[in-house]
């Protein structure tokens, strides 16, 4: 058999192959989130948030809503050196980000239903 045939036998098997990839992954969520600070943040986005006292103040001051922590938590870098991942209840995570051009760092306490957004601050440079 000639190369040719042979890289078109291939070419075709692999896009029959796409199709039939396409066809079954279509209108599912799938997602690749391997690394730690992907699935932490994932895991808590998908979670109803409550809010403390503290947090609201933080909150009001800078103008801040539920849909603003919420895209600060999904951009956000988890400093896995800093938060308590070693209780076996509910996990602390210190969250990074900035807002409009000010660090950020965000206390999220992690549980199994719920994730608590206990402190908001802002970084001073």
């Amino acid at each position: 058999m000639k190369l040719i045939h042979r890289i078109g036998y291939y070419l075709g098997g692999f896009s029959i192959g796409l199709v039939v990839l396409a066809f079954f992954l279509s209108g599912k969520k799938t997602s690749c989130d391997y690394s730690p600070n992907a699935r932490t943040i994932k895991n808590i986005s998908k979670k109803k948030k409550t809010y403390t006292d503290v947090a609201m103040v933080t909150m009001n001051t800078y103008s801040l809503d539920t849909l603003d922590v919420s895209n600060l938590i999904k951009t956000g870098d988890v400093n896995f050196s800093e938060s308590d991942t070693k209780t076996d209840g509910c996990k602390t995570y210190l969250i990074e980000n900035t807002y409009k051009n000010k660090d950020l760092e965000m206390l999220v306490k992690n549980c199994d239903s719920t994730a608590t957004i206990l402190s908001l601050e802002f970084v001073k440079n």
